[in-house]
């Protein structure tokens, strides 16, 4: 039996100690390491097993303890991670107190950013290359740009400030055909007639071409790459778009070809101006299924590992996310104007499923949230109606244009937010704990938040119906298996609903967490406490006619609930609507999540540690109405 070589690697510097036959050997055992902990785990699996041999390669040539290495989107930084220390860590990938399946420069040194949106790899390259620039750093810097997010406009924006850059900066284009599903729109087409041109079908002999006639050392490497550019045009590609940008540009080359690519790196290491090298891979490389169907092991859930084979257990449930797909595939059934519009996430948003049913009425932007929502506001413009299925927090991206295009031309868009709230697994990076504060400041919007499956069906008629702006919001969770009654309750604007009565204190809940309540006040009932629930639906407007209820003619004390930031969400808006009117507020107390980064667990672990799980709530009401008792009787 072979001895392993992972064991032996603590830094990457123990790469260039290895034979070639041994760093192969090495990347069989970090892609079964990777499989086994995202079996176990969950996490981003295809693209990782794509990029082994370029990010042993990277690492082989670079000294990132020194020099800088910044992912774009991080989905790709798993081999990264097991490079520089951290393998051992790595059968608590995505858990408390584990690894993050994104890059933490609180784990290492060896990581810049925090990093898990789209297109920001380029321009924080720009700036870290200046920035060195300007201090005469001998640091290299290299940008990883994987997962098709060269297609987000902050990727040309970063490419177009490339000429402030007179020094070394290496930006790699990983070419994997993919993003989460298949790569959309102009440039990616642009990216596959390189791929299939006649100069690309022989692209692992031309690869070796290319390296025989790179210098390994000194002044000639430039001249001689220059004169290869102009000799093997077919080869390097240089004359395009990108050289436009006064970037030259090398490849496509084979990103599975680890002698060749070590060969390379060391040539453009030496390199004394940008360059942006075209570097293929195979999403899913060493495992037929994530080969096979790389947007289900893009990042899938924990699944069982049979050899070469995987099968993942019993769903867990019914999801926010296949509630809304449901429930918008039998409303685009009814009405053919209804358009459903994605950036570069019909499986995750639920719309793939819709596409198979109304494959001409689904749109894939690609990764450009702006853009999304501004075709959806040229689509509502000429009298469709858009819906926008977007991750909460990838929502940020789009507000200038939520701003601009929707909310003041008061055109009715409707924007599905997935993810809201805590997401678990994928931690800080992706947690939707912002929409609320950064959406109810455009006058027009409306901001619904559905609690269970038949009020999903309700906020979807309401926002399709009432020719507004509207945004919805709901986790990444399972829908309660019996829906609460009142949720049947036609939608109207503003206005709340009741699940259940008390004398004692209510809680009103915006949003899924309606449910901890109602488990919190089943608790409470033991200490002989009765406390009212109410399903706010509405963050704005608000419901006056409760609010004067709660605070001014029957007064009780009144907890807020969000899964959102207690900075700008609905308690908050709460707060501001009752002092405008003059409305005591001492009454109210806010839950929501708490004003730090809540790190990877699950989703259930982050609500206890956030204070807004049932048991958590539960403690906070007796707590607080026992001091108010007190001073009472003091």
């Amino acid at each position: 039996m072979t001895d392993s070589l992972l064991k032996t690697i603590d830094t990457p510097a123990k790469l260039r100690t290895l034979s070639m036959d041994q760093l192969y050997q090495l990347a069989d055992e970090i892609r079964q390491l990777i499989k086994l902990s995202v079996s176990q785990s969950g996490g981003h699996l295809a693209s990782n097993l794509g990029v082994v041999e370029l990010s042993i390669a990277l690492h082989y040539v670079f000294n990132f303890s020194h020099d800088r290495l910044v992912f774009d989107v991080g989905h790709q930084c798993y081999v990264h991670k097991i490079l520089t220390g951290r393998a051992d860590r790595f059968n608590k990938l995505r858990q408390a107190g584990g690894i993050s399946g994104f890059p933490s420069p609180a784990e290492s040194e060896y990581d810049q950013f925090y990093v898990g949106h789209a297109g920001t790899g380029v321009a924080t390259a720009v700036g870290l290359a200046l920035g060195e620039q300007m201090q005469q750093s001998d640091r290299k810097v290299v940008s990883i740009v994987g997962d098709a997010s060269i297609v987000n406009g902050l990727s040309f924006e970063g490419l177009n400030n490339i000429n402030l850059i007179k020094r070394q900066m290496l930006i790699i284009l990983n070419d994997n055909f993919m993003a989460i599903d298949k790569t959309q729109g102009a440039f990616a087409q642009y990216l596959t007639k390189l791929r299939v041109s006649r100069s690309y079908e022989d692209l692992h002999r031309r690869t070796k071409l290319m390296v025989k006639r790179l210098p390994m050392f000194g002044e000639a490497i430039h001249d001689t790459i220059a004169r290869l550019r102009d000799s093997f045009e077919t080869l390097l590609l240089g004359r395009h778009q990108f050289e436009q940008l006064g970037m030259p540009f090398y490849g496509p080359i084979d990103g599975h070809d680890l002698e060749n690519m070590i060969k390379i790196f060391s040539a453009l290491h030496e390199i004394e101006h940008p360059v942006l090298l075209h570097v293929h891979t195979d999403k899913g490389r060493g495992f037929e299924p994530a080969i096979e169907d790389p947007t289900t092991f893009h990042s899938p859930s924990p699944f069982k590992l049979n050899g070469e084979s995987a099968s993942f257990e019993e769903h867990p449930g019914h999801s926010f996310t296949e509630s809304f797909a449901d429930h918008l595939s039998h409303l685009m059934a009814q009405d053919e104007k209804i358009i459903a519009i994605t950036a570069a996430m019909p499986d995750g948003t639920g719309l793939a499923r819709v596409k198979e049913r109304f494959p001409n009425r689904v749109i894939d932007v690609g990764i450009a949230e702006s853009g999304a929502v501004n075709i959806a506001a040229g689509l509502a413009k000429t009298g469709w109606k858009p819906v926008v299925a977007i991750y909460s927090t990838f929502m940020q991206r789009g507000f200038d244009q939520v701003f601009q295009e929707v909310s003041l031309q008061d055109l009715p868009v409707v924007f599905c937010m997935d993810r809201a709230g805590l997401v678990g697994g994928d931690g800080a990076v992706h947690h939707g704990f912002s929409d609320i504060a950064f959406m109810r400041v455009l006058p027009r919007l409306e901001l619904i938040a559905p609690i269970d499956d038949l009020d999903m069906k309700e906020a979807l008629c309401y926002a399709l119906n009432g020719n507004k702006p509207c945004a919805i919001r709901y986790p990444r969770d399972v829908v309660k298996p019996d829906s609460h009654q009142d949720s049947r309750t036609p939608y109207v604007s503003g206005r709340s609903v009741w699940l259940q009565p008390g004398r004692d204190a209510v809680i009103v809940a915006y949003g899924t967490l309606a449910y901890e309540a109602i488990e919190a006040a089943c608790e409470l009932q033991r200490d002989d406490l009765q406390i009212g629930v109410v399903n706010a639906r509405f963050a704005k407007p608000l419901d006056e006619a409760l609010w004067r209820d709660l605070l001014v003619d029957n007064p009780v004390p009144v907890f807020t609930l969000e899964d959102h930031a207690l900075i700008g969400g609905f308690g908050a808006a709460v707060l501001e609507f009752a002092r405008d009117r003059g409305w005591p507020t001492e009454q109210i107390t806010r839950l929501g999540i708490p004003d730090r980064y809540i790190a990877q667990n699950s989703r259930k672990g982050q609500l206890a540690e956030a204070g807004l799980d049932a048991d958590s709530i539960a403690a906070c009401v007796r707590s607080h109405l026992h001091r108010a008792q007190t001073v009472r009787l003091e």
